[in-house]
């Protein structure tokens, strides 16, 4: 019997919050079933949201309607041409990238940039994720959000601006996370790469403390951040220390975090009070598309 997507829905949370628990009890197999898990859980959850999908639109068309069509096979045809295009979501496997992306942004903690994404989801895991797939992915996941609402567990979105409320270019976020962590101030660079290199070290802890040495490339990602952070990095050392990194990110972001979570908590404010649920997800218009909406050309 087929599984409804709110069973399904159901079970994604619950998994989701058994990871969370896995993950603070450092317990590195659990942690590894349950994440396996999960991505059954989603895929599954995409299949009946598309088996959904398509038994709604053969609803919608009767048989006197299918007698119209004077080219019958044409649209069996697309819909087998489409059926690949559904699939590039993986990029060289079974996990869609959509799933990469959520991956690599829970591990970095903070919006993060297409290359960042990329870099730090091949650093510690097996698949690889190619950076120009994800040119398209935020206006996909806003199409769909804007159809279904709230009917994925979570989408890729925006990370906006503090001023206009605007999707930062260039910046990936999740929409499970708070507006606050979401805003983009004068400071927020600064303090989010503090929050990446955390982010990356406690992951290196984790493996280490689970018998799983960090591949190669991990210890990369963390010494390109720890060289820029006052008293990480011991340049005499192989490879720097995850506890000292943590301990140097953490004294820097205590510097910023005053005037940063002061930006950011004011800019939420305004982003609750004046944008729809979609625009806090995905930024208010620009005002150049604003100006093209309301007089069709812009001077």
């Amino acid at each position: 019997m087929a599984v409804s997507l709110e069973e399904l829905e159901r079970r994604l949370s619950h998994l989701r919050t058994e990871l969370r628990e896995a993950v603070r009890a450092r317990d590195k197999a659990e942690t590894t079933r349950i994440r396996r898990a999960l991505r059954e859980a989603e895929a599954a959850w995409e299949h009946a949201l598309e088996s959904e999908s398509e038994s709604e639109s053969e609803s919608e068309t009767g048989p006197d309607d299918e007698a119209l069509l004077t080219e019958p096979p044409a649209p069996r045809a697309s819909a087998t041409a489409d059926a690949p295009r559904r699939k590039e979501r993986p990029t060289h496997g079974s996990i869609p990238i959509r799933e990469q992306v959520h991956q690599a942004l829970t591990l970095l903690g903070a919006p993060a940039s297409p290359k960042l994404i990329s870099s730090t989801y091949e650093a510690f895991f097996t698949e690889s994720l190619v950076a120009t797939k994800l040119a398209s992915l935020r206006r996909d996941e806003e199409r769909s959000f804007t159809a279904q609402g709230y009917a994925r567990p979570y989408y890729i979105c925006a990370a906006l601006t503090h001023d206009r409320l605007v999707p930062a270019r260039g910046l990936l976020a999740l929409s499970t996370w708070p507006v606050e962590r979401r805003i983009i101030g004068p400071l927020s660079p600064r303090a989010d790469f503090l929050t990446h290199t955390v982010g990356t070290a406690e992951q290196i802890q984790r493996l280490t403390t689970a018998g799983h040495p960090a591949p190669d490339a991990a210890w990369r990602l963390l010494r390109r951040f720890a060289l820029t952070i006052p008293g990480a990095y011991d340049a005499a050392a192989p490879e720097p220390d995850p506890a000292r990194v943590i301990t140097a990110a953490y004294a820097e972001a205590t510097v910023h975090q005053q005037e940063d979570g002061q930006q950011r908590q004011a800019a939420a404010q305004r982003a609750r009070t004046q944008l729809a649920d979609v625009q806090q997800l995905f930024g208010a218009a620009p005002m150049r598309d604003a100006l093209r909406d309301a007089s069709g050309t812009l001077s």
